[in-house]
């Protein structure tokens, strides 16, 4: 065994290190995100953690008050984690899982990478089995497993471009796939696996987007329960929309998530699940005070909120509170101290909205339209609408029998905005859903976005024009703009694709496949619509060619003719005398009113 003692601390190699090898710089939070957030609600202050595989420095942050030992394969990130922890009492093993102490066990066991990258491949290959094997009988009795594992049928996979079976990148020197029996297939045998190990799992979350950079955790008896909950649908889409963004999938990654959670599957075909399992005997009492959800709030570094049970249903709850965003940095900012109060329950009126759409049921859009209209009506004051109401659009308002409520109500409006520039705002949201999302709708083929805004403003019992929309797509490019942090020059292009917009057009986001494919066929009709049109009028001009061409035939033909010719010798008499006889005719007229005038004068 040799050591590295010019550190501040020890960095400990027992051979099996790879000193060419880095697992860092994955696209996920540096923190961790929720994950880091639920690690540091699993280790109490005082408690010696493991901290088993690759994990970012400052994922240490998180465990700042607790003991910590990190094993690794990678020389180059124990150097990495050494340096970020140089003040802290942290030690690094570098090596297979075998190198650690034999006497040493610990009260929280935290694998947020899985458990394949714990070994390495200089040393010997324990397998799995092996290694969760290991690092089980390193638990103290009561202690806590924290453990990640990829879904090899997860959603991550079903939207990829390329299958899993075809990549060749260096880190590929396992098969993860639902064919090696060496690895879990999905959280029940997981679950199994475990308990084989001597562990009880008592807690398990679902992580979304993708394995390598999760956002959200949501509790998997949440999601299987809560199929409707209007806070589980937003959560789901907005972490796979972000998660997401600008990359090319198959199809939409948050359109098939939503689908999965209104169907019961959303577990199950999440791209990973972490779990925590506690090695015997647990204590008799003990709270179970884990949270419904962890999100990580907008980008990393901005912080991260939490969903807990109280007795009276849901509650927001902030954990490393977000900075406050200076309202002077556009027409919006975000209030963290809002998220402190219960989450409203219902459906997400974004939702209701689309089924009501492709069932072409118009009795219950125009309720919905109304109700959200009137809704907004109760926070204006003197025609103008403020804070958190004046930006809640149709994928931000739950629905829940005739009330309606803001489900995040972070986000605040730094300047009262006029109530119809609010109400467009929001209804051409959910038209760009509607029109570039593909979806089947009442309504004519040839609706552009505004024109689809204001037939939406009219079923809301409201008369919207061109110029409100206008406005409000402008408020809509600034918002988005105050919400990414982007400058003028970004705020101008955004609004640029906003306005370029087209019934045809792929939804901005990710770049799916299914709805690139679906866009080319409703630009392909709308060609075959202009084609028949151009058709028709070209039809009409050749039809008045033709009459035109006989309607001259004639006319040389009759100006040929003996008949012709002889009514044209009457009729110049009759053209030469007109002007002459006009002549006599104004001369009479000018003679009798003077001899009117005499008469009356005498």
């Amino acid at each position: 065994m040799t050591t590295d003692t010019d550190q501040a601390h020890q960095i400990v190699l027992p051979g099996g290190e790879m000193l060419a090898w880095s697992d860092l710089g994955t696209e996920g939070p540096t923190d961790g995100g929720p994950v880091g957030a639920l690690a540091a609600r699993v280790v109490r202050p005082g408690t010696r953690v493991l901290l088993a595989g690759p994990h970012e420095p400052a994922f240490l942050d998180r465990l700042a008050h607790a003991e910590v030992t990190c094993l690794l394969r990678s020389h180059p990130d124990g150097v990495a984690l050494a340096e970020h922890a140089a003040d802290r009492a942290v030690r690094v093993v570098v090596g297979g899982p075998a190198g650690l102490p034999a006497d040493e066990t610990y009260d929280v066991v935290i694998v947020a990478s899985g458990l394949d990258p714990v070994e390495s491949v200089e040393g010997t290959r324990l397998g799995w089995d092996g290694v969760l094997a290991l690092l089980a009988g390193r638990l103290r009795p009561g202690g806590t497993l924290l453990l990640h594992m990829d879904n090899p049928i997860g959603l991550h996979r079903i939207v990829d471009l390329s299958p899993w079976y075809t990549a060749r990148d260096d880190n590929r020197w396992t098969v993860d796939g639902v064919l090696d029996a060496g690895h879990p297939a999905n959280l029940d045998q997981l679950r199994h696996r475990l308990a084989d190990a001597g562990l009880i799992p008592d807690a398990s979350f679902a992580a979304y987007p993708r394995p390598e950079a999760v956002t959200a955790l949501v509790a998997t008896g949440e999601l299987e329960r809560g199929t409707s909950a209007g806070l589980l649908d937003a959560m789901l889409h907005n972490a796979c929309s972000d998660g997401y963004a600008n990359r090319s999938v198959l199809q939409d990654p948050a359109r098939l998530a939503v689908d999965a959670l209104h169907a019961g599957l959303a577990s199950k075909l999440a791209p990973a699940w972490v779990v925590r399992a506690r090695r015997g005997p647990l204590p008799a009492a003990e709270p179970t005070d884990l949270p419904v959800a962890l999100v990580q709030a907008g980008t990393p570094g901005m912080g991260g909120i939490e969903v807990v049970t109280t007795a009276h249903g849901w509650r927001w709850q902030v954990t490393q509170p977000p900075p406050r965003t200076a309202p002077d940095t556009g027409p919006a900012y975000r209030d963290p101290e809002a998220l402190t109060g219960p989450v409203p329950s219902g459906r997400l009126l974004r939702t209701l909205l689309l089924d009501a759409c492709l069932r072409r049921d118009l009795d219950r859009l125009r309720p919905l339209l109304s109700g959200y209209a009137r809704w907004l009506d109760s926070f204006t004051v003197d025609g103008r609408i403020s804070d958190a109401a004046a930006l809640a659009g149709v994928d931000n308002v739950v629905v829940d029998g005739e009330r309606f409520a803001v489900l995040d109500p972070s986000w605040q409006a730094v300047e009262p905005l006029p109530v119809d520039v609010a109400l467009a705002r929001g209804l051409w949201r959910f038209a760009a859903i509607l029109l570039t999302g593909g979806y089947a709708h009442p309504w004519s083929s040839t609706l552009d976005l505004a024109g689809l805004t204001v037939v939406l403003g009219g079923l809301a019992g409201r008369e919207l024009d061109r110029s409100t929309v206008r406005v409000a797509v402008e408020t809509e490019a600034a918002v988005v703009a105050a919400l990414r942090g982007l400058d003028p020059a970004g705020q101008q292009r955004l609004l640029d694709e906003l306005d370029a917009l087209e019934p045809n057009s792929p939804p901005p986001g990710p770049r799916s496949y299914q709805q690139l494919h679906e866009a080319w066929l409703r630009q392909r009709e709308e060609l075959r619509r202009i084609q028949a049109v151009l058709r028709w009028t070209d039809d009409l001009i050749n039809n008045r060619e033709r009459a035109l061409r006989r309607a001259e035939i004639k006319i040389k033909l009759f100006s040929g003719s003996l008949s012709f010719r002889l009514g044209r010798l009457v009729v110049a008499p009759v053209r030469w005398a007109r002007p002459p006889a006009r002549a006599v005719k104004r001369r009479l007229r000018r003679a009798q009113k003077r001899q009117v005038v005499r008469g009356e004068q005498q």
